[in-house]
């Protein structure tokens, strides 16, 4: 499934904060898979030698967008020595980014990091007499989402704070894979209960197998 799906050079979005609803499985599969040079767009990547952190020691990520870099001390040394580029967004920023590039919007203006580090090089713009900052959207080729449960249509429901930035991020690419915990049948879930509905997503991975639309295949 990753080998088919994700190429040198592809931008791929990870949920999860810290490890919490990070999609672990299709990350340890991505560490099995030659592809390289990848832009990843995470709130952090991983933690040392865990999640994003063991693509990180492998040195497949080329560029690395996010907004809580510290979790893992090992993005700092990559950076300092050259082998890492780093896009540092404040965490309010990074979301809205990801919900844009999902909404169609080409871009926003915020106040927040106007004046900053952060700001150079970017487009302003003053507004009712305050000073705006432009961000673009983020948008990427694939999504790699962490769910707690799946139908086999693909709509997806979320466990409490590992939710975080999964169900904007699968608004935002051109290919989704949801791993999830458990899939049951279409028509077991509630349609209040549902989160990500099935239209955003592409695939589905459990610890076993896959469910795509063409069919269910093993892992």
């Amino acid at each position: 499934m990753i080998r088919r799906i994700v190429k040198s050079g592809d931008t791929i979005m990870v949920g999860g904060f810290g490890l919490i609803g990070s999609p672990l499985t299709l990350i340890e599969e991505l560490t099995r898979h030659n592809a390289d040079k990848l832009t990843i767009i995470s709130n952090n990547v991983g933690e040392a030698g865990r999640g994003l952190g063991l693509l990180l020691r492998q040195g497949k990520i080329k560029k690395a967008i996010g907004s809580y870099f510290t979790s893992n001390r090992e993005v700092a040394q990559w950076y300092n020595e050259g082998k890492l580029e780093i896009g540092l967004l404040p965490q309010g920023t990074f979301s809205e980014a990801i919900r844009t590039g999902g909404a169609g919007i080409g871009g926003f203006y915020t106040k927040t990091a106007v004046g900053t580090e952060l700001a150079k090089g970017k487009e302003t713009k003053v507004i009712d007499g305050e000073t705006y900052l432009f961000e673009k959207a983020l948008k990427a080729n694939v999504a790699l989402v962490r769910a707690k449960k799946a139908d086999t249509k693909g709509n997806l429901v979320y466990y409490k704070t590992a939710r975080n930035f999964n169900p904007i991020m699968a608004t935002a690419a051109n290919y989704v894979i949801a791993e999830v915990d458990e899939i049951v049948e279409e028509g077991e879930l509630s349609p209040e209960e549902i989160v990500t509905p099935h239209l955003y997503v592409d695939a589905i991975v459990t610890s076993q197998l896959i469910l795509t639309n063409e069919g269910v295949v093993e892992a």
